[in-house]
């Protein structure tokens, strides 16, 4: 289903960060429908490829640059940054889709697993955003949309570092919505709960293995504890990322806007 002109991002440079990821991959491809030129990175390199190839294949004038990088180095971040905007422009919008699941009950977690956790998804975020922001600046426009989470609003069990991640994540998103519309930049994050992709099926896995249940029967679970009955899917989450570059969000600003088949309501 394409529910954007083609036009929607026309003239825009998004940049995806996580591509090779369920969200991020189907971002990439909605973009490309929306109009955009897309620069998508990872590090995987030959999945990377594969959602080009995807991308060319869906849209026959698809502008893709793909750009491999470990977002955990300084100076990959500034590589990409510099690559993408030689490539295609000023990068008018930012999806920030890199993350990680990990972590465990705070008993039993460790520093290692702490900080991985939190470097890719909070620091590498912060820093790669502070790096395109100031090239935003002197574009005087722009829109940045963070892949937060449910658990970026409510806490779980066993799920401290995940949790907290994402926690400073949808800070991050509403104190830097109120410095970047001061030029034309909008800020927004997505809260998305259980979605169909491999990193969710794998917390349902680790979820289910916790409490002595298959994975079968925690995703039944799941599937019961949400008023709509089923998982979010990739791209419902992207066509609301898109709604979120494009001019027909204008005027949403800060916002964490939740997907959760009613899940969470507040």
């Amino acid at each position: 289903m394409n529910i954007f002109s083609n036009e929607a991002l026309t003239e825009q440079h998004i940049l995806i960060t996580g591509a090779t990821g369920g969200i991020g991959y189907e971002t990439a491809k909605e973009a490309v429908k929306a109009g955009a030129s897309v620069t998508i990175t990872g590090r995987n390199e030959e999945k990377l490829s594969e959602l080009k190839q995807a991308c060319e294949q869906e849209t026959p004038s698809a502008k893709v640059f793909v750009c491999p990088t470990d977002l955990n180095k300084a100076e990959a971040r500034s590589r990409l940054v510099q690559e993408a905007q030689y490539t295609f422009g000023t990068i008018s919008g930012l999806v920030n889709s890199a993350g990680v699941i990990g972590g465990n009950a705070l008993d039993q977690l460790t520093e290692d697993d702490l900080r991985s956790v939190m470097e890719l998804n909070y620091f590498s975020t912060v820093l790669l955003t502070q790096e395109v922001y100031e090239h935003m600046k002197e574009l005087k426009r722009g829109s940045v949309v963070n892949l937060s989470s449910l658990s970026g609003l409510r806490g779980t069990h066993s799920n401290t570092a995940y949790s907290g991640s994402k926690f400073a994540i949808t800070g991050f998103t509403q104190s830097f919505a109120v410095e970047a519309v001061e030029h034309n930049i909008r800020v927004n994050a997505v809260c998305p709960g259980y979605v169909d992709t491999q990193m969710g099926q794998q917390a349902i896995k680790n979820k289910g293995e916790r409490e002595g249940r298959s994975y079968e029967e925690q995703v039944e679970r799941a599937k019961a504890g949400i008023p709509s009955g089923q998982l979010s899917t990739p791209e419902e989450v992207a066509r609301t990322i898109i709604f979120l570059l494009s001019d027909a969000s204008s005027n949403i600003i800060g916002e964490s806007l939740k997907i959760s088949g009613g899940s969470v309501m507040r």
